[in-house]
C-alpha cells in the first residue's frame, strides 16, 4: 500500500512534466513525416476502413443490434470500439517499453520513473480525443446525435487511463529486467484484439456458447468498450447498470495497481543496472 500511495503522489506532483513531455514526445515521433502529426490519426482510420471491408463483408454488411429493437450500422458499431483498442493498443505496448528505452536519458534526469509510462499515455491520449472528436462528427451524419449518455465518456477515459497505466507498472519493469517481455506483450495484445468485441458481436455466439462469453468478459476491455458503445448509441448509463461489471473491473484495476506500484518501486533502484 505504500507504494501505491507513493506512484499517486509522484504523479500529481509532475503532472505539469508528464503533459510537457507528453506533447513533446508526440511532435518529436512525427517531425520527420511531411504530415506529421496527422499519421497518429490516418493509420487507426485506414485499419477501420480495412477491418470493415473483410468483416463486413463476412457478416454481409449487416445491422449489429445493440439492444432489442435498436440496430446499428457495423461501421459505426466497429469505429465506437475500435479507437478506444487503438489508445489501448498503443499506450500499452509504448508503455511496456517505455523505461528501458530511456534508461540512458534517465540516468541524466532528476524526476521518479514512474512518471515515464504516464508520458507515454498522455501522448496517446491526445490522438484518441481528436479521433474521438471525428468519431463524434462521423456519427452525427449516421443519425446518431449527441446525448446525455456522452457525460459517460468521462469516466470511461479515466478507467482506460488506470487500467492502461496499472498494466505499464507492470510490463515496464519486467520488460526493463526481460525485454522478451515486450515481444510476448505485443504478441499477446494481437490475440486480444480478436477475443474482445471490437471487430465481433458477442451475442453471435451468446446462444452457442455461453461459457466463451462469460470468459470473454473477464477482459475489462469488454466493460470498457461496451461502456463507449453505449455512450455512443445513447444506450444507457454502463458503468451504473452493469454495476456488478463495474465493481470486478475496479477490483482488477486495483489489484493491477498495488502489485504493479510494489514490482516497480523494489526493481527501480537497479534499472541504471541494466543499462
Amino acid at each position: 500500500m505504500k507504494a501505491a500511495i507513493l506512484i499517486i503522489k509522484e504523479q500529481i506532483n509532475h503532472f505539469y512534466l508528464i503533459r510537457r513531455l507528453s506533447l513533446y514526445e508526440l511532435k518529436s515521433k512525427n517531425k520527420s513525416n511531411y504530415l506529421g502529426m496527422a499519421w497518429e490519426v490516418i493509420n487507426p482510420m485506414i485499419q477501420i476502413l480495412i477491418y470493415w471491408f473483410v468483416f463486413g463483408n463476412i457478416s454481409k454488411r449487416a445491422d449489429v443490434e445493440v439492444i432489442p429493437g435498436m440496430d446499428v450500422p457495423f461501421v459505426a458499431w466497429l469505429m465506437g470500439g475500435f479507437i478506444l483498442w487503438n489508445f489501448f493498443y498503443q499506450s500499452t505496448i509504448l508503455g511496456s517499453k517505455s523505461i528501458y528505452s530511456r534508461l540512458a536519458m534517465l540516468s541524466k534526469m532528476n524526476f521518479p520513473m514512474s512518471v515515464i509510462p504516464n508520458i507515454v499515455i498522455f501522448s496517446q491520449f491526445y490522438v484518441h480525443l481528436f479521433m474521438l472528436a471525428i468519431a463524434i462528427v462521423l456519427l452525427q451524419f449516421m443519425g446518431f446525435y449527441i446525448n446525455i449518455y456522452y457525460f459517460q465518456f468521462i469516466y470511461f477515459i479515466i478507467a482506460t487511463f488506470c487500467l492502461v497505466y496499472s498494466i505499464s507498472l507492470i510490463t515496464s519493469t519486467l520488460s526493463t529486467i526481460i525485454r522478451d517481455v515486450h515481444m510476448f506483450l505485443n504478441a499477446t495484445l494481437r490475440m486480444f484484439l480478436y477475443l474482445s468485441p471490437v471487430l465481433w458481436p458477442v451475442s453471435r455466439v451468446l446462444d452457442q456458447s455461453p461459457t466463451l462469453v462469460l470468459v470473454m468478459k473477464l477482459n475489462p476491455l469488454y466493460y470498457l468498450i461496451e461502456g463507449y458503445r453505449a455512450a455512443f448509441f445513447g444506450i444507457e448509463w454502463y458503468f451504473i447498470t452493469e454495476w456488478e461489471y463495474t465493481l470486478y473491473f475496479w477490483g482488477l484495476v486495483i489489484v493491477l495497481f498495488l502489485f504493479g506500484s510494489s514490482l516497480h518501486t523494489k526493481f527501480r533502484k537497479h534499472f541504471i543496472d541494466y543499462l
